[in-house]
């Protein structure tokens, strides 16, 4: 059950790249931005400044990390917002990209074959997080054997979106429609912790983590939820 917060979880925000941030991740000093309207990367510091853009093959852009010397992206089906391209396949994939091109590397299918919001690079493990839909669960998987399951949780809340590790044990994981972020351990997927957004708050599409503190990124785009939209796009550090 979700609890109604009745103050902002938001501390600071920074002007957004783009009209639709749906995937953040911090990288050394530079974030970067999965942009859903144009598919492209935004790379700024931490002013909101842009430093380069990366232009992708991702179509319907969600979640992104950065690991192994590359960038990962959830490529999340059929876009409807922007017109068609040539590499559009309409289909769920995980696309490997240049680093400093944005160039497509690699790609695989999602492991329940369906849309993709959360990615995350495990640095210690070597390994890819990803979220699911059917059924609604986070998964471990590994890029390097074919995209092999090595792990996975299901959860009960719906639309999971952006995921950040926390530590050695656990990962947090944003339910944008209920508007909150929950750490789950990750062996039993036991919840550890919740923050809930306020009820003026920006609904957290892409989620990252930075010295200790977690941001967010909120695309302004509901689909066919219905729900969460504030008419502006944000970027921002949450308040724990």
């Amino acid at each position: 059950m979700t609890m109604t917060a009745t103050k902002s979880a938001v501390g600071t925000t920074i002007p957004t790249p783009c009209e639709m941030p749906n995937g953040l991740q911090w990288h050394n000093d530079e974030l970067f931005v999965m942009d859903q309207l144009t598919d492209n990367v935004y790379v700024i510091d931490e002013a909101g400044n842009v430093l380069r853009t990366l232009y992708t093959t991702t179509e319907n852009g969600s979640g992104i990390t950065v690991g192994d010397g590359h960038i990962w992206t959830g490529s999340n089906g059929s876009t409807g917002s922007r017109p068609y391209r040539s590499t559009d396949t309409h289909l769920g994939y995980v696309i490997k990209c240049d680093i400093d091109t944005g160039e497509t590397v690699d790609r695989w299918r999602t492991p329940d074959g369906g849309g993709i919001h959360g990615i995350e690079w495990d640095h210690d493990a070597n390994l890819l997080w990803v979220t699911a839909f059917s059924p609604k669960a986070i998964i471990l998987v590994d890029p390097s054997d074919d995209f092999k399951v090595v792990h996975k949780f299901e959860v009960e809340l719906e639309r999971l979106h952006g995921l950040a590790l926390e530590g050695d044990d656990a990962i947090w994981c944003a339910h944008t429609t209920d508007n909150v972020v929950v750490l789950y351990d990750k062996e039993s997927g036991k919840e550890l912790d919740r923050v809930t957004m306020g009820p003026e708050d920006p609904f957290v599409h892409g989620l990252s983590k930075k010295d200790g503190v977690l941001w967010f990124g909120d695309a302004n785009f509901a689909g066919s939820h219905g729900t969460a939209v504030r008419g502006e796009p944000a970027i921002g550090t949450i308040v724990r």
